[in-house]
Formats: structure tokens, C-alpha cells, sequence
């Protein structure tokens, strides 16, 4: 099922409002439990986190700051 523009707009407003900070939260805790490791490892940690959070979301935020091309020329 391919989701409309409007649709992905609105999980991608979600998910960087709701997700984002939940999976940062998560992130800081988890490193919190495991102790401190040496700061160039925790650097390289958060530079992968930050990165590996989007790569399940890659498809809905494709696009989404384009115009609607579902719109015609409404906007006109």
C-alpha cells in the first residue's frame, strides 16, 4: 500500500515530534546502564544511533518537503 503525501507528511510530523525523543531517551538510558566508556567510543555510539534511527523511516520521509504532487495547481 502506498501511502498518499499528506498521509507521510503526518507520520513524519509523529514521528520526529513523538519517536525522535522517546528513541533519544531510550539511547541515553541504555548508555547510562552500560557505564562510561571511553569518550571516542561514546562518540562513535551516538554518531551510529544517530544515524541508524531514520534508516527504518528513509521511505516516509522521502519527499515530504516537496510540494504535493498529488495537488495539481491548486496553490496557483
Amino acid at each position: 500500500m502506498a501511502l498518499t503525501h499528506k498521509t507521510r507528511k503526518r507520520l513524519s510530523l509523529l514521528i520526529l515530534l513523538v519517536g525522535l525523543p522517546l528513541y533519544v531517551v531510550a539511547a541515553v538510558t541504555i548508555m547510562n546502564w552500560l557505564g562510561r566508556p571511553p569518550i571516542w567510543l561514546e562518540f562513535l555510539v551516538y554518531v551510529a544511533l544517530g544515524i541508524v534511527w531514520a534508516l527504518p523511516f528513509k521511505f516516509i520521509f522521502k519527499g515530504v518537503g516537496q510540494p504535493d504532487p498529488d495537488a495539481g495547481d491548486r496553490g496557483a
